[in-house]
């Protein structure tokens, strides 16, 4: 047995110390716990790509292109007898937005010697390839599909 008195109380402190680095030593021979793998890094935001900007001169080129609008200009040249023809004119230089989008207004026109008809307003996306076609009866923009199937419903109409 130890001795109880002044020395007593530094030596248990010595003996608690010894045993407190023994543990500690035990514990560092122990593998250390390998961390869980980073997640994996977030895939980047794909942003699309932007589309191609129109120019005028090319809206006007596509609207000249529709299959409808080749025929209302073969139609005018020959009830005309060539004194009449068909033409896209820019309706406004500002461009229309509709929906966030911006659009080239323009119109398909019978350009006669002393007037001008309207026939059809068109909106042609900025950016993009879309077609719109205004119904300035109801106030309303269809698609370019949806204006087809009016139209052929009224020529299948007219055929009767």
């Amino acid at each position: 047995m130890l001795p109880r008195g002044p020395l007593s109380a530094p030596l248990r402190l010595l003996s608690i110390v010894a045993v407190l680095t023994a543990a500690l030593a035990g514990c560092k021979d122990r593998q250390q716990e390998t961390p869980p793998p980073p997640p994996p890094p977030t895939p980047a935001v794909v942003q699309p790509k932007p589309l191609p900007a129109l120019t005028k001169e090319q809206a006007m080129a596509a609207l000249l292109a529709l299959p409808e609008v080749k025929t209302w200009s073969a139609e005018i040249e020959q009830r005309s007898r060539g004194k009449a023809h068909g033409a896209i004119i820019e309706d406004n230089p500002a461009p229309r937005t509709l929906n966030g989008k911006q659009y080239w207004q323009m119109s398909f026109v019978e350009n006669r010697k002393q007037s001008v008809r309207r026939r059809e307003s068109f909106l042609v996306a900025q950016a993009g390839e879309q077609i719109l076609v205004e119904d300035l009866q109801n106030d309303t923009v269809l698609s370019l599909d949806e204006w087809r199937r009016g139209i052929r419903r009224v020529e299948l109409k007219s055929a009767d």
